[in-house]
């Protein structure tokens, strides 16, 4: 009986092994699994794209709140709101503000007028370099049509109430307010795109919530349907917000601020997991440049990073990072403000 009983032990560990390990690395190839609260000791991860920068842990794009063991994929709450919390005044731990200047090492290079780029892959910078010089191949119109889409794959990713040097662990950083996630971000960036009279559909479809796991997918049919619908659409900027953290529990708020306004940096991300990523690449330097001339500090180094992110969609797809989970509400729509006028001064440079 008792090997009788250790042969079942092994049984069920082999059962749930062949089961569990298929659907977690389907998972973090998705980009869907978060590092936000592991220690990471590589300053190399493929999967989390965690790296140090200036001895400093940081995140690269697509370490979120959520877990793989957290997802819910229950319908019965499909319509019920994520509101913001009313009251989270607990000291958990510490807000750090700092500005991520200019990076040192191998995986960084500068392009023309000293704007960089962090490549994480094995695509060699020369290459990078000969790219980032080229123009986007399609060109603007800026008469009104709608040329541009933002969305949001990680819709109720959200901001602190205000700055403030702690935060409250009780508050998981997702809503579906739309005054504290996101979305109040890419209202910033469309207001500023359409004074200049540069159409724009803003979708605030929500693909992240009450499910985390399949925001990509889900994102990649409203993208999709989208562009079936309007063919002038050349760009398609998915807007989302960071989260990094210390090791000990320390989050770090990346700030730029100008003219005694505070706002949060910014952080363009270019994958190359599929076919044509370079046109998209050139888009990248482009807009990386313009915010560099407008406002030096403003933006961390384009992260270039094996991942799709429904980039293969267009020629023009790009995800970009608003501040992190540290970071105000006031500093992320700040952001959004100033990004929103780089990107005017990258389009026009590719009208017709």
């Amino acid at each position: 009986m008792k090997n009788m009983g250790t042969f079942l032990k092994r049984v069920i560990i082999i059962t749930l092994l062949t089961v569990t390990i298929p659907l977690f690395s389907k998972a973090i190839n998705n980009g869907e699994i978060s590092a936000e609260n592991t220690i990471i000791k590589e300053d190399k991860n493929e999967n989390y794209h965690i790296t140090f920068f200036e001895n400093e842990m940081i995140s690269k794009g697509n370490n979120k709140e959520e877990t793989i063991t957290e997802t819910k994929e229950e319908t019965p709450y499909e319509n019920t709101p994520l509101p913001y919390p009313e009251e989270i005044e607990n000291n958990s731990g510490e807000i750090l503000r700092l500005n991520f200047g200019r990076q040192k090492g191998d995986d960084f290079f500068s392009l023309n007028g000293g704007a960089q780029v962090s490549n994480i892959t094995d695509v060699k910078n020369n290459y990078l370099m000969k790219e980032s010089l080229i123009l986007p191949d399609f060109k603007m119109i800026c008469d009104g049509r709608k040329e541009v889409l933002i969305m949001h794959t990680h819709t109720t990713e959200s901001y602190e109430p205000y700055s403030r040097d702690f935060y409250d662990d009780s508050f998981i950083s997702r809503t579906t307010d739309e005054r504290y996630n996101v979305v109040a971000v890419g209202e910033k960036i469309t207001e500023e795109l359409e004074k200049a009279g540069i159409g724009v559909i803003h979708d605030k479809t929500i693909h992240d919530y009450p499910s985390y796991n399949g925001s990509y997918d889900r994102s990649r049919v409203t993208v999709e349907n989208i562009l079936k619908q309007n063919p002038d659409i050349k760009i398609v900027l998915d807007i989302h917000r960071d989260a990094i953290e210390r090791e000990g529990g320390v989050r770090v708020a990346p700030v730029y601020e100008k003219d005694g306004e505070t706002a949060a940096q910014v952080m363009i991300i270019s994958g190359c997991n599929y076919e044509g990523y370079d046109k998209n690449f050139r888009l990248a330097c482009l807009i990386q440049k313009n915010i560099y001339d407008d406002y030096k500090g403003f933006c961390r180094p384009i992260l270039f990073t094996y991942k799709n992110y429904n980039q293969d969609l267009t020629d023009g797809s790009l995800l970009i990072e608003i501040g992190g989970h540290a970071n105000s509400v006031e500093e992320a729509e700040k952001a959004g403000e100033l990004l929103g006028k780089s990107l005017v001064s990258a389009f026009y440079e590719i009208k017709e």
